[in-house]
């Protein structure tokens, strides 16, 4: 059995390197000397940062403060397991109780350390750099497995810790079992950013320029009349889709793959605010309220699989099979055209483009240069008005910022973030906002409203969380304005407008 104390020294010696090649080393070496392939997968899941069993319904309040740790290391990963199990099997009245006492144990069977990386866990806040692509480099070079190999395999099983534990366990055998396998989702292929079309453009050369849609991602596998929908996390949302479901069961084919999104129209055609895209999302019951689904991509069409053919033959058979279902996209050689088909996507109140490789195979998971989004950066000046202790490796630190805009009389909450933050950033603002300080509860520290940070965001949603009426979406920080003061901070009324909403007092 292997001990806790020595994956979460990988972790932090994994934390502690900017070094790629020593982050694989070191996670590779620790693969290698794992004793009980049992322990493959969850390790593997819990250096990435990730609980294989999902949500386990704990949060801050119920971890509360860590009890005092142990002396000396005992525990172990089959152990962490279990308490994970019994957290996941945990439901009904009295459940916080219990998920209160079963956390409790298990962290007074940590040392201090030990405490600090399961709460990062617990709270998602496990960021030592062992990204996906990182760890796929470290299975390939501790089961001896070549690298294509098992990015190929993560793309179409979705969970690198489980290719990790085929690599490890059952060699290349293994590995040659994973396949597109209908009703198995596959991770979906993102895109990496630039910030005009002719950037992205310079890229590729001729492209397909595509609408990028402000809705819900979704996949969607069929195989006769059976229909079933799953979002990008690769969860199953078949039967909130019920609608959409039926619309690919007429569709004239046997089986099928298909990437897209789903989003809420209104009567005009345009699309609803993301919020309300969410919010029905959200809801037990879908059908019949408005939901519908648009597709760019095709990776599976009765009984071939397409992920390695081009994208100018997968999208003439989306065509072909789903015209009224199709993106909008538009084959563009310069950058005057592909700037026309970002006003036209705007136009149509949609985020932007995505300017995609005519040429390139879906690579399932990866954020290649295949695939460039461009979409309007908006900024904001705020005011810091509060910030929250970090958890994990954000322990000791001042780390969500409550942010404020402009308002008559103060300053009105318009959103949180602990995005965007450097090391040095958070040991700044700690120190920082500490001297600010006007009062303190156990987890926050409230402070006078004198520093101004810019913002980046993706948008402005309607919310009724926050006295301004609106929250900000995807907000992260691009740093601090010493050169502003705080009346040169955004007004609250202008942050209302981007969610298309009067003055605050009108």
């Amino acid at each position: 059995m292997s001990l806790l104390v020595d994956l979460v020294d990988t972790s932090r010696r994994v934390s502690s390197t900017s070094s790629r090649r020593n982050k694989i080393d070191y996670l590779a070496d620790y693969l290698q000397g794992l004793d009980d392939a049992a322990e493959i997968a969850p390790a593997v899941a819990y250096l990435s940062g990730v609980i294989p069993q999902g949500a386990l319904g704990v949060g801050g309040a119920t971890l509360g403060e860590p009890p005092e740790p142990a002396s000396k290391p005992g525990l172990t990963v089959a152990d962490v397991v279990g308490a994970f199990d019994a957290l996941a099997a945990t439901s009904g009245a009295g459940s916080n109780q219990r998920r209160r006492l079963l956390t409790t144990s298990l962290m007074q069977a940590a040392t201090g350390d030990e405490q600090a990386f399961l709460y990062g866990l617990l709270l998602g806040e496990v960021r030592q750099g062992a990204l996906e692509g990182i760890m796929v480099e470290a299975v390939a070079r501790a089961s001896d497995t070549p690298r294509d190999e098992i990015r190929r395999a993560t793309m179409l099983n979705g969970r690198i810790w489980e290719v990790a534990h085929l690599a490890l366990a059952g060699g290349a055998e293994a590995l040659a079992s994973v396949e597109l396998t209908l009703f198995r989702p596959v991770k979906p292929m993102l895109a990496q950013s630039a910030d005009t079309v002719a950037a992205a453009l310079e890229r590729m050369g001729e492209a397909a320029v595509e609408w990028k849609l402000d809705g819900i991602r979704i996949q969607v596998h069929r195989d006769g009349d059976r229909v079933a929908i799953y979002t990008r996390n690769l969860n199953p949302v078949t039967d909130r889709l019920g609608d959409l479901a039926d619309t690919i069961r007429e569709l004239d084919c046997v089986s099928l793959v298909l990437d897209g999104e789903a989003l809420v129209l209104d009567e005009e055609g345009r699309p609803a605010r993301f919020q309300e895209t969410a919010g029905r999302f959200g809801t037990e019951e879908m059908i019949d309220r408005g939901m519908q689904g648009f597709f760019f991509d095709l990776l599976h069409l009765d009984g071939a699989d397409l992920i390695d053919r081009p994208l100018v033959e997968r999208r003439a058979r989306l065509e072909a099979l789903a015209p009224s279902l199709l993106i909008p996209h538009s084959v563009v050689a310069d950058s005057d055209r592909a700037a026309e088909v970002l006003a036209e996507s705007l136009a149509h109140r949609h985020e932007g483009v995505v300017v995609k490789d005519l040429s390139s195979g879906y690579e399932a998971g990866r954020r290649g240069a295949a695939w460039v989004k461009v979409k309007p950066v908006h900024t904001l000046d705020l005011v810091v008005m509060a910030a929250e202790w970090g958890h994990g490796r954000r322990l000791g630190w001042l780390s969500n910022l409550h942010l404020g805009a402009r308002g008559s009389e103060g300053f009105v909450m318009v959103g949180k973030t602990f995005k965007g933050l450097t090391d040095e950033l958070l040991t700044w603002q700690t120190e920082k906002l500490q001297e600010l300080e006007a009062r303190r509860t156990r987890s926050t520290v409230y402070v006078e409203p004198r520093l101004v940070v810019e913002i980046a965001l993706d948008g402005v949603q309607v919310s009724s969380r926050y006295p301004g009426g609106v929250a900000l979406r995807f907000a992260r920080v691009r740093g601090y304005r010493p050169d502003k003061d705080p009346a040169e901070a955004d007004v609250i009324d202008t942050v209302r407008a981007m969610a298309g909403l009067p003055p605050l007092e009108a």
